[in-house]
């Protein structure tokens, strides 16, 4: 298993899994984590969005070059994913996550863990349900789903 992050770059080849979901620094259980350490005997890209170097000073702005940089990375890390995976925490409202949501409900390569408890979790379920989004009830089971789906 491979973990990539941004600003490197997002590999061409390889069966790839994009972990999209709460990140909200401070708010957010690091699940990202959780999850590629029980896939580490895999063959799988995972595309980590959860940047190291993360700076909160940078303005959330299409002009701010580290910002813009980021953004861009998870768009190409969602279109290029054979898997988007996405965990939406209870502690955290993860409206760019909801957004990603959107976005990705008819591509057929979602799947979604939204616990008892999130905010919107209402809003969630009917996407899901409408769309056709295979949900799951906690990261224990998004790990079998994803070994299912990819045959890992």
């Amino acid at each position: 298993m491979r973990i990539i992050r941004p600003p490197e770059a997002v590999p061409n080849e390889g069966i790839a899994v994009f972990l999209a979901g709460s990140i909200e620094m401070g708010l957010a259980a690091p699940w990202q984590d959780a999850l590629s350490q029980n896939l580490q005997n895999t063959e799988l890209i995972l595309l980590n969005p959860r940047r190291l170097d993360w700076d909160s000073n940078w303005r959330q702005a299409a002009d701010e070059p580290a910002f813009r940089e980021q953004v861009l990375w998870e768009l190409q890390g969602m279109e290029r994913a054979e898997l988007i995976v996405m965990y939406l925490d209870p502690a955290t409202k993860s409206p760019v996550s909801l957004l990603e949501l959107g976005l990705h409900a008819r591509s057929g390569k979602l799947i979604v863990c939204c616990p008892e408890g999130f905010w919107r979790k209402g809003n969630v379920d009917i996407v899901c349900q409408h769309h056709r989004v295979p949900q799951v009830a906690d990261l224990a089971e998004l790990e079998a789903e994803i070994r299912t789906r990819l045959g890992v």
